[in-house]
């Protein structure tokens, strides 16, 4: 398994990707990141931008931000 989700506990946009990778059964490890953007270090080194959720799916080569995009490769690629 190589999959990554950068999130924040609360966000709504998270909890949307994170709740449909779940009901998928697609198995992905969870990076919690820091409520303020300016600590999203990680984040921004993976991403180049420091907005949430972020998921890197090494078996696709992919690194994605926003929760639409998110889901739309989630349903193509687990659905």
């Amino acid at each position: 398994m190589s999959r990554t989700l950068y999130q924040l506990d609360g966000c709504p946009y998270c909890e949307k990707v994170a709740d449909r990778l779940d009901e998928l059964g697609v198995d992905y490890d969870t990076i919690w990141v820091d409520a303020l953007h300016s600590d999203r270090d990680e984040v921004k080194e993976v991403s180049g931008q420091r907005g949430v959720p972020v998921l890197v799916d090494d078996d696709y080569g992919v690194t994605m931000a926003e929760s639409d995009r998110i889901l739309e490769f989630v349903e193509e690629s687990y659905a």
